[in-house]
């Protein structure tokens, strides 16, 4: 599992991803590991062209999830499952969230990087 977290304001956002052989699962949250609305997407047919989403359960946090999910699933070209539960605003929780994505996902290619090395 792929981990990343940020503190402020004296709360400990995460994500945590699970890469399996046909699709990512992405938890976001803070405080302690909960799900909260769940998305899924699929990566584009054709390279850079958009994938399709859904939100599948929940009424919170509907933008934010299913841009997330489509990030994780053009990310990683494929299928992802994506939980968010979180106490931000909407617009808050997607900028620092896509970052602790973005922290997690180089911390992943630092570390092949250093075992080719």
């Amino acid at each position: 599992m792929l981990e990343a977290s940020l503190e402020r304001d004296g709360e400990v956002h995460k994500v945590s991803l699970l890469p399996v052989e046909n699709a990512v699962l992405a938890f976001f949250y803070d405080g302690t590991f909960k799900i909260g609305t769940l998305a899924v997407s699929t990566p584009g047919v054709r390279e850079g062209g958009p994938g399709t989403s859904s939100v599948l359960l929940g009424g919170k946090y509907l933008i934010a999830a299913r841009a997330l999910a489509e990030r994780v699933a053009a990310t990683y070209t494929k299928m992802s499952i994506v939980s968010i539960n979180t106490k931000l605003s909407e617009g808050e929780a997607l900028r620092l969230y896509a970052s602790l994505l973005d922290k997690a996902r180089s911390r992943t290619n630092a570390d092949s990087a250093s075992s080719k090395g």
